[in-house]
């Protein structure tokens, strides 16, 4: 049986469409392991969920969110590592006291204004 006939294509099964359309590149291809949590904890995920969310939803937008954080924080880490070494490289430093005061007289200025 065939579903429709597109001129430009071969014809499709019916089969073969509804196949498509359950598997298409939505499909995920892994899974995180199964989680034991308090009752409390799963009561409290599930009193903020928004209206049609799911819980597994929520939780796989939770973890990609803390990646995404500690992928910024390794990359923020990396690059003061990195102005470190250069500044040492240069010889060239900034005594702490001096940013402090110069923090203190901007913040002076601003409470003045």
């Amino acid at each position: 049986m065939v579903c429709k006939e597109n001129l430009e294509a071969p014809p499709i099964a019916c089969d073969d469409a509804l196949q498509l359309q359950r598997t298409g590149p939505a499909m995920k291809s892994a899974s995180l392991p199964s989680l034991r949590v308090d009752p409390a904890l799963r009561e409290a995920a599930e009193a903020v969920l928004q209206e049609g969310e799911m819980l597994s939803s929520f939780v796989e937008h939770s973890v990609r969110a803390q990646v995404q954080q500690r992928q910024q924080q390794e990359a923020f880490i990396a690059r003061g590592l990195a102005s470190r070494d250069s500044a040492k490289a240069a010889g060239q430093y900034i005594d702490a006291t001096d940013v402090l005061a110069g923090l203190q007289s901007q913040l002076d200025k601003t409470r003045k204004s």
